[in-house]
């Protein structure tokens, strides 16, 4: 099974989740992805943050829907783990992508005001709701 290693390192766990569950993550993306637009006037910082959550919470739903969440402890870093065995060959430089912007988020969230610029702000937006929405349509096939 592909997911024996994340499962016996206990870096996620199985788990039935509902489809509430599954589609609040969903909504919680897509709401996200507003934010972040609305931030880009704003600060850049803060647009980047909320364009990777709306990523983040577009992984966990498609996990939930697999029957699997991730551990609590550095739960980021094992959803796009997750994610890079679901999505496939297709979508690794994706889902690569986004998992570095996670170490970036954490830099400018917590150590580097101002770390941002306006391009890559923009570019995770962009890329964020491509994501979402592909992972929206993905989960219009699981019954």
């Amino acid at each position: 099974m592909k997911y024996d290693e994340l499962l016996n390192s206990r870096r996620i766990r199985k788990q039935k989740v509902s489809r509430a569950e599954i589609e609040q993550a969903l909504d919680r993306a897509e709401r996200d992805l507003k934010t972040a637009q609305t931030l880009m006037a704003q600060d850049w910082d803060w647009s980047f943050a909320v364009a990777y959550d709306a990523t983040l919470q577009a992984s966990r739903a498609y996990m939930f829907a697999q029957g699997y969440r991730p551990s609590s402890n550095e739960s980021h870093k094992n959803t796009f783990a997750f994610m890079r065995l679901a999505m496939g060959k297709e979508h690794e430089a994706l889902i690569a992508y986004f998992d570095r912007m996670r170490n970036k988020r954490n830099q400018a969230i917590y150590d580097v005001a101002g770390l941002i610029t306006e391009t890559e702000a923009r570019n995770i937006l962009k890329k964020a709701d491509g994501f979402v929405e592909m992972i929206r349509k993905e989960l219009k096939r699981v019954p």
